[in-house]
């Protein structure tokens, strides 16, 4: 779990600005997230991003990348 961190770092010094290395770290703490929770991450972001535009704002947190929320 280290190396990709390792890895990653020199390429994260290129993000093109903070604000953009801080939405890729979001980006990539919601895909580490998805697996640890035993979601396939591309699954998850596919469907999530589909439910996105007409997702009421209250409920936001249900499509969060948790055990306990289901995405098909």
């Amino acid at each position: 779990m280290i190396r990709p961190v390792a890895v990653g770092r020199k390429n994260w010094l290129f993000a093109g600005s903070l604000h953009a290395g801080q939405r890729m770290a979001n980006i990539l703490s919601l895909l580490d997230t998805a697996q640890l929770n035993g979601l396939e991450p591309y699954t998850w972001l596919r469907d999530m991003l589909t439910r996105l535009p007409s997702w009421p704002n209250r409920r936001l947190n249900k499509l969060l990348p948790y055990a306990s929320n289901t995405f098909r």
